[in-house]
């Protein structure tokens, strides 16, 4: 059998971790339902954790029928559509996209 080892550097990046340390601080310190646009990542055991704090994930075409909320926008962006839906909506976003993938789309706008 092949032994599989673990990089100790390994885990979540830092757009990640910070998306999921604003999760936990929105969940922790405010009584208000907190939405998230998608799975925040593709990890079911953090995801069903996330769940149990009180996270409820939406997908795009249930974004049109949230309004006066709170919505987590996740690491990899939303597109203008998405945001103007938020503004009509009087959705309050938490936008965390992550720096890097914001400085590649100026870049390629």
């Amino acid at each position: 059998m092949k032994a599989v080892e673990i990089d100790h550097n390994s885990g979540f990046c830092y757009g990640v971790r910070k998306s999921i340390e604003k999760i936990e601080e929105e969940l922790i310190n405010n009584n208000d339902d907190l939405y998230c646009l998608g799975d925040i990542i593709h990890n079911t055991l953090e995801m069903d954790r996330l769940r149990r704090m009180g996270l409820k994930i939406i997908e795009h075409d249930e974004l049109r029928r949230v309004c006066n909320k709170k919505v987590l926008f996740r690491t990899h962006g939303e597109p203008p559509s998405t945001y103007e839906i938020a503004n009509q909506n009087n959705i309050h976003v938490i936008d965390t996209t992550c720096p890097t993938i914001l400085r590649l789309k100026k870049k390629f706008k």
